[in-house]
């Protein structure tokens, strides 16, 4: 008998052991689920969304910044905010991005880190957020700053033909990326409060870099054209930089797609503008890696030292996708807007035991000119320093993820 007993007290102590074991185990796995900062179920867009937030509580902390500062990579994101907002209602993506444009803009809609100046058309580019936020708030402060910037338009030099320089700096200069930083805001400016009056103006934009930067070879457009022909970096007989730069091209993909939202269906330069948006799409598909992705140096990927880059890979995913969602591109544009967003999650993307994501291999920054003085060349481009969820793939990155409902 005693020996039972003690038989079934042992089983009965291992018992309660276990049975303490599993549930400390199962409280463990509950308060790590709880502690998450991201749960996993989370699409793409709010993972990405929920990480800046996480990481910079203020909007215009993005970049690193510890100011306010008005700037195009801000703008570029919180456009990514403004359509998460439009497609889950929640009300903290909002607060966010009205954070930014509140942190940067004061009661009298002067814009203080703002240079007109400068004729920076870069500095064009937040003001696209600002729609939005006028139409949701009627705050006359939105609508002043909107309206600086237009006149920031008016007043910007141009070449001869008509093309807004890049900026004061870098006279008689168009690059790709002043496509993206001034187009849609001048369209959808002109589209809401002038009754489209200057769209053929907006036109001209894109008409200028078709006839200047386009290499017939390839179908690829150069980074910069320098109409003067006077930089180092331009060629002597068509101006043209030396190089095809993904982000550069990522630029004008996401400007085209973009400004067609402002173009009515009747207006006589907008099959123009969906046939350019065509034509570089179809070059850019040629170039697309087994991966899904594309190489900072578009065109030269069995090249040493180029690389999978991450900030022009997200933007020809998001143009694709929505130039297939608008039907301005055939649907396997879809398929192959898929395939580089699988490319990006699986060679681009880490994600942190909470939750937290991550791009990498985002080029930081890149230019022509200036100081220490950028060439333009494949060397140049590929020895650029490297940024982890840079805004200028991170933006991209939330906007494909919306257009895929990935």
């Amino acid at each position: 008998m005693l020996k039972l007993n003690t038989r079934l007290f042992s089983f009965a102590f291992f018992a309660a052991i276990m049975l303490t074991f599993v549930s400390c185990t199962l409280q463990q796995k509950v308060s790590e689920q709880d502690h998450m900062v991201i749960p996993a179920e989370k699409k793409w867009s709010e993972k990405m969304a929920l990480t800046l937030m996480h990481d910079y509580p203020e909007a215009y902390q993005l970049d690193d910044k510890t100011e306010p500062k008005w700037d195009y990579v801000h703008g570029l994101v919180m456009s990514g905010f403004e359509h998460l907002y439009k497609k889950t209602g929640d009300q903290k993506y909002f607060q966010y991005l009205k954070g930014y444009a509140d942190a940067t803009i004061n009661e009298n809609g002067e814009i203080p880190s703002y240079r007109f100046a400068n004729y920076n058309i870069d500095m064009i580019e937040a003001g696209n957020i600002l729609f939005y936020l006028y139409s949701e708030t009627a705050e006359q402060k939105y609508l002043t700053a909107m309206q600086t910037l237009k006149s920031q338009l008016e007043a910007q030099p141009r070449t001869t033909e008509g093309g807004f320089w890049h900026k004061q700096v870098y006279p008689n200069q168009m690059w790709l990326d002043g496509l993206f930083m001034g187009a849609p805001f001048y369209a959808h400016y002109t589209a809401t409060f002038e009754n489209g009056k200057n769209l053929n103006d907006v036109a001209l934009q894109f008409e200028i870099i078709q006839k200047h930067l386009v290499d017939p070879k390839t179908g690829l457009l150069y980074h910069g054209w320098d109409e003067s022909k006077k930089m180092a970096w331009a060629n002597p007989e068509t101006g043209t930089s030396p190089t095809f730069w993904s982000r550069s091209l990522g630029w004008y993909a996401m400007a085209l797609v973009d400004v067609l939202d402002y173009f009515p269906k009747d207006h006589p330069k907008r099959a123009e503008l969906v046939g350019y948006f065509k034509s570089l799409s179809q070059a850019l598909a040629k170039y697309q890696d087994h991966s899904g992705l594309w190489y900072q140096v578009t065109d030269q990927g069995n090249r040493g030292g180029n690389y999978l880059e991450a900030s022009g890979s997200a933007m020809f995913i998001y143009a694709f996708a929505k130039g297939a969602n608008k039907g301005y591109l055939p649907q396997n544009y879809k398929t192959l807007a898929q395939k580089g967003f699988d490319g990006m999650i699986k060679d681009l993307v880490k994600v942190s035991p909470d939750g937290l994501a991550t791009i990498t291999q985002a080029c930081a920054v890149a230019g022509l000119g200036g100081k220490p003085y950028r060439d333009g060349s494949f060397e140049y481009y590929v020895n650029e320093r490297k940024k982890d969820n840079d805004p200028k793939a991170t933006g991209p990155f939330i906007l494909a993820a919306l257009e895929l409902d990935r």
